[in-house]
């Protein structure tokens, strides 16, 4: 199959289409380490909304490495899982103090930095520096899989395989004639839009020529799945958040280090209802409430669902509930730095 042909093509489509990403319109090795820990687990629209604005604020890794961790946090708001933010800022930090704040360009060195894992490792590799590197995320390994027609079960097999396939020559060995950086930000782009997991629209795909999957006729066969895999348990969850209002300030506490949202400030939290005997985020309500007549939002963390029912009350009345030892202050919300959670209850409660 001419691969190289094909390739070519993709990365006219790619570079037609997607040239304008804020991180590609000027490429740097710290944009590319900011923009892919952004990109993990978020939406390219998202990123995409808070890519600049994060950088006014941190335009190198020497400023984001002297912020504070609460300031890298508020920063971050409106991304998600904020143990990139942490993970990104550790990074900075090691950076700084052990390369005097150059981003080093070797796989063994990036792997030493705290917060920089085998995929950021070789996307630094890859797209940053145009080193021929496989930065290999769910995102390609679907696309690998269909296009080079690799039968291993989805997750370490595979991940395993395509990598042992990868360094033999076998899959993409014409990565440095169309260009590492172009290359894999193209098939970023193929799984993104063409070969989704749960679709795949083959007809407007550059690869389909070459495409293993397609000319088979079963491109959502792959990557296969072991049936017999146990699925993840999602758990019902149902809280209590309280909102207490002193002169235009809410109360709140700090969430700690081990605790979801680490280092945002959250209401006043309480568990009425759950699935999961072990979860210890929040204290149990221990007191009787007529809660399904309140206010109520949905969210989701990890594996847990939750309803979040909304209660307008004094001090007074949250102090017949606690029963934990949680230090809480009023604290201005306007200051961004609330959890998304009780961002949401305080917007709910206003409707």
């Amino acid at each position: 199959m001419n691969y190289l042909s094909s390739f070519k093509k993709l990365k006219e489509w790619s570079c037609s289409k997607h040239a304008e990403l804020p991180w590609r319109k000027k490429r740097s090795l710290y944009f590319t380490l900011v923009s892919e820990i952004m990109l993990q687990q978020t939406t390219v629209s998202t990123v995409k909304n808070h890519f600049e604005l994060f950088l006014e604020k941190f335009p190198d890794v020497q400023s984001l490495a002297f912020a504070s961790e609460e300031q890298m946090l508020r920063a971050w708001k409106g991304l998600g899982y904020y143990r990139r933010a942490k993970n990104l800022r550790k990074a900075a930090l090691d950076i700084v103090e052990f390369y005097q704040g150059e981003i080093p360009l070797e796989f063994e060195s990036l792997k030493g930095i705290k917060g920089i894992g085998d995929y950021t490792a070789n996307a630094l590799l890859a797209i940053g520096d145009n080193q021929v590197a496989l930065a290999l995320d769910a995102n390609l390994e679907r696309v690998l899989a269909r296009v080079y027609g690799v039968k291993e079960f989805k997750g370490p097999p595979l991940h395993k395989k395509l990598h042992e396939l990868f360094f033999k020559g076998e899959i993409l060995s014409e990565m440095n004639k169309v260009g590492p950086r172009f290359l894999t930000e193209a098939l970023m782009d193929l799984g993104r839009e063409f070969c989704q997991a749960r679709k795949a629209n083959c007809e407007s795909c550059p690869l389909k020529n070459c495409c293993k999957a397609f000319l088979e006729g079963n491109p959502l066969e792959y990557p296969r799945v072991n049936e017999t895999k146990k699925k993840e348990k999602f758990f019902e969850l149902t809280l209590l958040r309280l909102v207490v209002i002193k002169d235009e300030l809410v109360l709140a506490y700090k969430k700690e280090e081990g605790q979801w949202l680490s280092g945002q400030w959250e209401l006043p939290t309480f568990i009425i209802e759950t699935e999961d005997e072990k979860l210890k985020q929040y204290p149990h309500l221990k007191n009787k409430i007529n809660f399904k007549k309140l206010k109520c939002f949905s969210t989701s963390i990890t594996k847990y669902k939750i309803k979040n029912y909304i209660l307008e009350c004094d001090e007074k009345f949250l102090n017949k509930l606690k029963n934990d030892e949680r230090e809480y202050a009023y604290h201005a919300p306007a200051l961004g730095d609330l959890s998304t959670a009780s961002t949401k209850a305080l917007a709910h409660l206003n409707k």
